[in-house]
């Protein structure tokens, strides 16, 4: 194999440009409902984790793609069963319909199946899958444990905590996987629920042990100190922290809901940061930390942020001005069009798969391919 040329020497890129990237690529989907889009979006992130994932590392798009997978078809049942809003001309099927009150206005049980209700439903399933496909990609680039290292001192606690969870789910999955697997060896190949409970056990018990001997190398690293804080502080950095909070959640909400008005979208988010920025001065003042090999934040980091930052701006714009397109026509049905600049601002979220530097594990077994 031909020595390695690529943007820069192999290292791991820092956590937080991968999540910066993740964010971006997802408020990139959910501001389109249009399906072509939506596959370009998923075809990009995963060509980065394909291109930039470091040898053993957590594989989390997987799962969190056929989470997605699983949205998609739960909501297009949902729709058929329920209903979904969108009155079509097309009628697949009709089921029996069961009568409701009429407080239940918009809501029905069985009736018309209608080809544009399902497509409705599929693109908004396809939306929510996009988006978990994006976070899947961040967890399976970026692992959460190092991320850690990058949380504040304030939300020490609270960043452990969200770790666990993250990791939690991936490798239950990798478990449930490594037991079937043995049992696939020991000749036991049964399907269906009683597998399913057969492999819970087992699952379950690996869960436990991870658990205990996270615990274990956590309080050993000092995860479990006494810090020493002054009401004062304690109140101040709270009440910024919930005022921050509660800005950030909705304006992230006034960001991905195209109808929401303006002003719950950048404006309730600059406060929210600028408030929570402030709880965390705050609060860093009375616990300090150490610092021990830092991630480098170099030149690469700034463009991969980048190319995560470009579809996020370009699809919101493109909401906000209607292009045609952004939000495909449902009534009557007919094939989307794809609008360029959208198209081209995705595919720019790919570049990572070449602008990052490719991690030392991987580089290595590239070099060792004949």
């Amino acid at each position: 194999m031909a020595p390695l040329t690529g943007f820069s020497l192999p290292r791991l890129l820092h956590p937080v440009a991968w999540w910066v990237w993740g964010v971006g690529m997802a408020v990139a989907a959910s501001r389109t409902t249009n399906p072509l889009l939506l596959v370009l979006v998923v075809v990009a992130v995963g060509t980065v984790v394909l291109e930039r994932r470091e040898v053993g590392a957590t594989n989390a798009f997987l799962p969190f793609l056929l989470v997605g997978l699983f949205a998609i078809g739960l909501r297009v049942v949902m729709s058929a069963l329920l209903g979904g809003g969108v009155v079509g001309r097309v009628v697949i099927v009709r089921l029996p319909e069961v009568p409701l009150p009429d407080w239940t206005s918009g809501v029905r049980l069985g009736g018309a199946v209608t080809l544009e209700g399902l497509l409705a439903a599929a693109y908004e399933g396809m939306q929510l899958a996009a988006i978990l496909a994006c976070l899947g990609a961040t967890n399976a680039l970026a692992s959460p444990r190092r991320l850690l290292r990058y949380v504040p001192a304030t939300l020490y606690e609270v960043g452990t905590a969200v770790v666990v969870a993250l990791t939690f789910a991936p490798q239950m999955v990798e478990d449930a996987a490594r037991v079937r697997a043995a049992r696939r060896l020991r000749g036991h190949t049964g399907r269906g629920i009683r597998e399913m409970g057969r492999l819970a056990v087992p699952v379950l018990v690996g869960s436990l042990e991870r658990s205990l001997s996270l615990a274990a190398s956590m309080e050993s690293r000092g995860y479990g100190r006494v810090v020493r804080r002054t009401t004062g502080s304690v109140r101040l950095a709270g009440a910024l922290t919930l005022v921050g909070l509660l800005g950030v959640v909705v304006g992230l909400y006034g960001l991905l809901d195209a109808t929401s008005p303006a002003l719950l979208g950048v404006p309730m988010l600059v406060t929210g940061v600028l408030c929570a920025a402030a709880a965390l001065a705050v609060g860093a003042r009375r616990d300090a930390r150490t610092r021990y090999r830092r991630d480098p934040w170099g030149l690469p980091e700034w463009l991969v942020c980048l190319t995560g930052a470009v579809p996020a701006a370009v699809l919101i714009a493109g909401s906000v001005l209607s292009w045609r397109g952004i939000v495909p026509q449902q009534v009557p049905a007919a094939l989307p069009p794809v609008p360029g600049a959208a198209a081209l601002a995705i595919a720019v979220g790919a570049l990572p798969a070449v602008l990052a530097p490719v991690p030392p594990l991987l580089a290595r077994s590239r070099e060792a391919t004949p």
